[in-house]
C-alpha cells in the first residue's frame, strides 16, 4: 500500500507540473502587439516622470553645461539676501512681495527661481512650436494647458506646422508678485529672440519667417503653494505684449 501512495503521489506531482506549465504557457505568453504595448507604456510613464521634473527648478537641457550654471538655493541664507539674482531685474513694486514669500517659504530663492523660469520659457516656448502636449500638460496649469492645446488643435487641424528656432533671451524682468494666504505668484516680462514661421500644408510659409530673428515680448504667471511638498512652479496665466 505504501508503494501505491508513492506512485499516486508521483503522478498527482506531474499532473500539477504539467498543469501549471500550461497555464503559464496559455496566461504568460504576450503577442508582439502587446508587448509593444508595454514597452509603450513605459516609455510614457518615463516620459511623464521626466517631465514632472522640468517646471522652474530644472537645470538646463544640457545636462554638463546645467550642472555647472544652475543656481542652487541655500536655504541658510536671510530673506533679502535670497531675492539677490543675477538671472533677472527685480522691479522696485515686486520686491515687497517677494520678500514676504522668502520669509514665508526658507527654499525660495530668486537666483534659482529666475534662472529656472527663463529654461521653463524657452521649454514651453519649443513645445508649443513641437505640438508637445505630453510637456505642455506637465509645464502649465490646467486652465494655460487648455488654451495651448486649443490652439495646437486648430493649427493642426489646418494641416499647419511650425518651423522654430529658439535664439535666446535677451531680458528677463520681475514685474510682481503676491502671496495670497499659502499661494505665491511671481509675475516675469520676457524679452526673447526667435525664428519662427508657420507653413501650411503645401509648405509655403504663411506667417513668419524662416530666415529673419523676431524679438518676442511675453508677460508671463507662475504660481505655487509654497506649504505644499511640490516644490515646482506652473505657468498660470500669459500674456504678449505688444
Amino acid at each position: 500500500m505504501s508503494g501505491n501512495i508513492d506512485i499516486l503521489t508521483l503522478i498527482a506531482l506531474l499532473v500539477t507540473v504539467f498543469v501549471v506549465i500550461k497555464l503559464r504557457s496559455a496566461l504568460g505568453r504576450r503577442t508582439p502587439d502587446e508587448d509593444q504595448a508595454r514597452y509603450e507604456r513605459q516609455a510614457k510613464r518615463e516620459q511623464a516622470a521626466a517631465s514632472r521634473d522640468k517646471v522652474v527648478t530644472l537645470p538646463q537641457r544640457d545636462q554638463d553645461e546645467g550642472d555647472q550654471n544652475m543656481p542652487q538655493p541655500d536655504p541658510g541664507k536671510t530673506p533679502e539676501e535670497r531675492l539677490e539674482t543675477r538671472h533677472a531685474t527685480i522691479l522696485p513694486a515686486a520686491k515687497p512681495a517677494l520678500l514676504e514669500i522668502a520669509e514665508r517659504d526658507p527654499s525660495f530663492d530668486a537666483d534659482h527661481f529666475a534662472s529656472g523660469a527663463k529654461q521653463a520659457y524657452e521649454m514651453i516656448v519649443t513645445a508649443f512650436a513641437e505640438g508637445n502636449r505630453d510637456l505642455l500638460g506637465n509645464l502649465l496649469s490646467r486652465e494655460v494647458y487648455e488654451g495651448f492645446a486649443s490652439a495646437i488643435d486648430d493649427r493642426e487641424s489646418r494641416g499647419e506646422t511650425v518651423d522654430q528656432s529658439f535664439v535666446g533671451i535677451n531680458r528677463c524682468d520681475v514685474t510682481d508678485a503676491e502671496l495670497n494666504g499659502s499661494e505665491a505668484s511671481i509675475t516675469l516680462k520676457f524679452v526673447s529672440q526667435l525664428i519662427s514661421a508657420t507653413m501650411n500644408s503645401a509648405g509655403a510659409v504663411i506667417t513668419g519667417d524662416p530666415q529673419k530673428i523676431q524679438e518676442v515680448t511675453d508677460i508671463w504667471t507662475f504660481a505655487r503653494d509654497v506649504e505644499e511638498g511640490d516644490p515646482n512652479w506652473r505657468l498660470v496665466a500669459t500674456q504678449a505684449s505688444h
